[in-house]
């Protein structure tokens, strides 16, 4: 009996482990590829934020909402992310797809959030912009290069701090 339980036990660690590490295989398949040139982003106002001001500089995106627990739980790690990288050159932008900007502004303040942030003021099914990143879960999290290029498309924030510490050297 205490062989089967072990057993059990050993392979329901191993499942767990794999599941985490495969994230992006379950959230992240239908990102933008690889390559593929960032798309223009929207605001509120139906203003178009061209991409192209962000040329010469890494960019990370972050796809977020004040109302998502997974975001709130990864928003200190961005936090210290910012720190660590934006004196180097490293543009932040925070694409919130809360509905009020109330609901915004606040959790913004609360967690004294220093990057600029966009929004449509939409439902993430409603907007242009996670239809024109293909965002189906968030956090979902790209690194643009200096070209205007994804160079990362990902649901993991590992995976973020692991790119930026190898091209920021």
């Amino acid at each position: 009996m205490k062989k089967v339980l072990a057993i059990v036990l050993f392979v329901s660690c191993i499942a767990t482990t794999l599941m985490a590490q495969d994230l992006d295989s379950l959230y992240a398949r239908d990102l933008l590829t690889v390559g593929t040139v960032a798309p223009e982003l929207t605001d509120a106002e139906g203003n178009t934020i061209s991409m192209e001001k962000y040329r010469g500089h890494y960019i990370v995106l972050d796809f977020w909402a004040s109302w998502c627990p997974d975001c709130r739980k990864d928003m200190p790690q961005m936090k210290e992310l910012y720190a660590q990288y934006h004196t180097k050159g490293v543009q932040f932008l925070g694409i919130s797809f809360d509905t009020t900007r109330e609901a915004l502004d606040n959790y913004l303040k609360k967690e004294a959030i220093a990057w600029p942030q966009v929004t449509e003021l939409k439902k993430m099914k409603e907007s242009k912009m996670a239809q024109a990143y293909h965002i189906r879960w968030i956090p979902s999290i790209y690194l643009i290069d200096p070209n205007g290029k994804v160079l990362l498309a990902t649901v993991e924030m590992e995976k973020l701090k692991t790119l930026l510490g190898e091209i920021k050297k």
